[in-house]
């Protein structure tokens, strides 16, 4: 596994043996980060200078391409302690400590959030189907700004229903992975 484009173009990344860490291919994650860098969902590069929550982390790939893809700042949330050691591996392998921020919890009940993220990765386990939770607590908890581009990533046999506040934009398939892209508008 490897850092896509940007900065820190062609590192790769260390990621644990064994299931704690199910890590999305090179080839779903260049096509995800083609159709942010290329304005399908925003006006401009949907990473550039984003604020970047990157749930259920695993290895940090998708918030550490953020970063590498100019994103101002990224955080993770991941409760596998072996996978939490290896994503800090690889912030500080990147030397991205000072634009990052590892939580140690379950995207399912996070802490409260200092402030709302625009650009959100979702990448559950792919058997527990608690994506809708995950959104719903991450909400609550103030991680996720008012229209938000969040990008969920699920089995492709699986469907996704949004919670409510969150739009279905499109929906891209990639072998084994679909992603789920979705906008969070907050109601007044």
């Amino acid at each position: 596994m490897r850092i896509i484009a940007g900065k820190h173009r062609g590192r790769k990344l260390a990621a644990p043996e064994g299931p704690a860490v199910r890590p999305t291919s090179d080839r779903a994650r260049e096509s995800l980060f083609d159709i942010l860098a290329h304005g399908r969902f925003s006006e401009t590069d949907a990473c550039r200078d984003a604020m970047v929550l990157d749930a259920f982390a695993g290895t940090g790939a998708f918030g550490l391409e953020a970063l590498s893809r100019g994103a101002r700042r990224a955080s993770f949330i991941e409760r596998d302690r072996t996978a939490r050691t290896m994503l800090l591996q690889n912030i500080t392998t990147l030397g991205e400590t000072q634009n990052a921020a590892v939580v140690s919890g379950d995207a399912t009940r996070p802490p409260r959030a200092t402030g709302g993220c625009s650009l959100i990765f979702l990448d559950p386990p792919y058997d527990e189907e608690i994506a809708p939770s995950a959104l719903k607590a991450l909400v609550q908890s103030g991680w996720i700004a008012d229209e938000a581009l969040v990008i969920v990533e699920i089995s492709s046999k699986n469907n996704l229903e949004p919670p409510e506040h969150f739009t279905m934009l499109e929906e891209r398939r990639y072998g084994a992975a679909k992603f789920v892209f979705l906008r969070y508008q907050r109601v007044n």
